[in-house]
């Protein structure tokens, strides 16, 4: 960070201020603001932009802080003090990744002023593109509130995995477009488990067929391709597997069951055994706490009740099971379950 900063420096790029503190010069960057598409008279106007009378430029931000007696500091030739939360970005970047790459990320309220920053920095330093790509994500919204700890609807993965499958998870962030708000609730997450039960429910009902490469020139592969190439539109992309699914439903095709399993794994999605995953031990009702013994030995109690004419208790003992969240599915085969 003390050697870019000095780049900076020798650059013409920053300058110290009066009271210590090193800016970076945005006047002197010629393509400052190219992110967000503002020109530097549009960002003095309206951004977010910290008063201080030390800056020669408002937009102007700081490398390196003085130290204040009291703070913790580290040393650098413009005295005690500590590095600008941009600039250390800007150096982990260059020792991880190197002084280009393709992808950037961040959310949304980060692309002005901190990417902005950031470019100005490598590039500044480089004299050439930082960054190919970047991806803004929209944020995470808690019953259409905005989540934040202030707001108290603060929450954690870890939490919520104490509830659903980690494939659940994923399959609810990719159901919104990476760049639009994700809206978390429980009944949302519910629809979720849902919906991605009636993609395993149909690679149960069908054995696909081993697709190791997926053919693109089928029509369903097409329009799933087609869907990703634009910008990781993933709510048109899991539309063909839905697709894909009704088919395998009314046909029992393999080949098509092998191409949603496919098409699947490229989002990471749908690669775990049917079975297991539908009657998968993380449940969303507390009172769905049969073991898969305890569910078995019920299952046998009905088939037997139902051999012997006892309809009544037979259906009573599927009603228990619904109540306690375990789904009965009768077919030429015998009876299979899973957990709602």
């Amino acid at each position: 960070m003390i050697g870019m900063i000095g780049t900076f420096v020798e650059k013409n790029l920053a300058y110290r201020a009066s009271n210590g503190d090193v800016y970076y010069s945005v006047h002197n960057f010629p393509n400052y603001g190219k992110l967000s598409g503002k020109s530097l008279s549009d960002l003095r106007a309206g951004e977010r932009v910290e008063i201080d009378s030390n800056k020669k430029d408002p937009l102007d931000f700081v490398l390196w802080k003085s130290a204040k007696p009291g703070e913790p500091f580290w040393e650098s030739p413009w005295g005690r003090g500590r590095p600008g939360w941009h600039i250390e970005c800007s150096a982990m970047s260059e020792q991880l990744l190197g002084v280009h790459f393709d992808i950037h990320g961040g959310g949304q309220d980060l692309q002005f002023p901190h990417h902005e920053n950031e470019i100005a920095q490598s590039e500044g330093a480089h004299e050439h593109s930082f960054v190919n790509y970047w991806m803004h994500n929209g944020f995470v919204r808690v019953d259409n509130e905005k989540m934040s700890k202030s707001l108290g609807n603060f929450f954690t993965v870890r939490e919520i995995l104490q509830h659903y499958q980690p494939e659940v998870i994923r399959f609810f962030i990719l159901r919104a477009q990476y760049r639009s708000p994700l809206n978390y609730s429980d009944q949302h997450l519910k629809d979720t488990k849902l919906a991605l039960d009636r993609l395993y429910i149909a690679l149960k009902e069908v054995k696909p067929v081993d697709t190791k490469i997926i053919d693109w020139s089928n029509f369903h592969a097409q329009k799933f391709k087609v869907a990703m190439d634009d910008d990781f539109n993933t709510p048109e992309a899991i539309a063909v597997l839905f697709e894909l699914a009704s088919d395998i439903n009314k046909t029992g095709s393999k080949e098509n069951a092998g191409l949603l399993k496919g098409l699947g794994n490229l989002l990471g999605l749908l690669q775990q055994n049917p079975q297991d995953y539908l009657q998968n031990e993380v449940v969303t009702n507390e009172s769905n706490s049969l073991t898969q013994d305890e569910i078995g030995q019920l299952i046998q109690q009905r088939i037997s009740a139902r051999k012997e004419g006892r309809y009544s208790d037979a259906d009573a003992i599927r009603k228990n099971l619904l109540e306690k969240g375990i789904i009965l599915e009768d077919n030429p085969q015998g009876t299979t379950w899973r957990r709602s």
